[in-house]
């Protein structure tokens, strides 16, 4: 097809990339079953039966599909509440609807926080790469710059010595907002002390979004410092732990005023009856659902203590479902092209991972396929070495 010019664009767009969803576009949209698919971080465990059949009989029997769906989530917010106070062991009143926003994937509220900060040249973010690329890539495509800053190579603590002189620097915009990930993606690294004293120091004109997708792995949570810092902002998701990646269910939990804010910048009805009719069951039957989350702690440790003991790599400790290795630095042969090869020879051994940052994230999965990528990732290094 004949390229064409679209001069009612804006300009900034055109050199944009767009985010790269995983599996790539070259398995046409669907990945062969005999692939082990632990490139995406989600769970390899679908809902159990009895809960899908559950679902099917809500949506033939209580969803109506021709009338919209619950747009100001209070059931499901109340339940999320319940959920997050329990899940810090925290007083069941401490928090409640008011404190929770619900998105249509955590990316949604990212970008109603981005809208409702940085628009219209009032300020930029900050970010410590690598890191969840959503960020800065929902931030380009309003038009709000973004600020990055390294992280250490050895442990990937940020280099907050680089961030808070960007702070203090950078005032046309100023920083209005720090994403951080506790833990990071793709690096499995929890916050360390110097990074979370950082945040309590910065200053409350700076929103401090702390987004904790991997909570359930970790089960290291912020929400109770959020009594003591009105700037904080903690993000959520189901797609994770709760297995319900499929169907796109994020929140925050927040100060009211701050969930006023986001409420007012939200798109009406932003999450179909049957998410949140999913969102629901799944945290009526959280200790079902929550369950295997031993079995994949227990293989992680599994896989990393294999991998360690490998010459070639090195891994890093990881407190997610995924953990992050790099290919140490031999002879003259270049290390990137090394890292391609491998992450090449294991998608064609059936195994995707994803390769990112100088570095393969691999999702932990089941047993069979965990051990399954073991085997293949000794076969491609032995293929490298040759």
């Amino acid at each position: 097809m004949t390229k064409i010019m679209l001069p009612f664009i804006r300009s900034d767009l055109t050199k944009l990339h767009a985010y790269k969803p995983h599996p790539s576009s070259d398995t046409a949209g669907a990945v062969p079953t005999q692939f082990d698919r632990l490139d995406t971080n989600e769970s390899p465990y679908d809902l159990p039966p009895e809960l899908k059949e559950k679902l099917v009989w809500t949506y033939q029997q209580v969803i109506e599909t021709n009338r919209y769906p619950d747009g100001g989530h209070e059931t499901l917010k109340d339940a999320i509440a319940e959920y997050v106070n329990e899940s810090a062991t925290l007083s069941p009143s401490l928090f409640t609807s008011a404190n929770i926003s619900v998105g249509n994937g955590s990316d949604e509220l990212i970008r109603s926080l981005l809208i409702a900060t940085c628009l219209k040249g009032e300020g930029c973010i900050l970010v410590a790469n690598p890191t969840f690329s959503m960020y800065g890539i929902l931030a380009q495509t309003l038009g709000i710059p973004v600020v990055a800053v390294d992280r250490n190579e050895e442990n990937f603590e940020i280099d907050l010595k680089a961030a808070q002189s960007a702070i203090e620097q950078i005032q046309n915009p100023p920083i209005r907002v720090v994403f951080v990930v506790h833990p990071n993606s793709p690096t499995a690294n929890s916050l360390t002390m110097a990074e979370l004293t950082w945040l309590k120091n910065l200053s409350e004109d700076i929103l401090v979004v702390i987004d904790e997708a991997y909570f359930e792995f970790s089960q290291n949570t912020l929400v109770s410092e959020l009594a003591h810092h009105p700037n904080w902002i903690i993000l959520r998701t189901f797609s994770k732990a709760f297995r319900l990646a499929a169907l796109r269910v994020g929140y925050c939990v927040a100060h009211p005023e701050a969930i006023a804010i986001l409420e007012k910048v939200r798109l009406p009805y932003n999450l179909p009856s049957f998410s949140i009719a999913a969102a629901l069951v799944a945290l009526q039957n959280r200790t079902l659902l929550l369950e295997t989350i031993r079995h994949t702690l227990n293989e992680r440790a599994k896989l990393i203590e294999a991998l360690s003991q490998h010459p070639t790599l090195q891994i890093a400790e990881s407190t997610a479902n995924f953990i992050y290795l790099r290919l140490k630095p031999k002879g003259s042969y270049p290390q990137d092209a090394a890292l391609k090869k491998l992450h090449q020879k294991l998608r064609e051994y059936g195994t995707l991972v994803r390769q990112i940052s100088g570095g393969l994230r691999i999702t932990v999965g089941t047993t069979e396929e965990n051990a399954r990528t073991l085997k293949r990732v000794q076969a491609a290094l032995a293929n490298l070495d040759s």
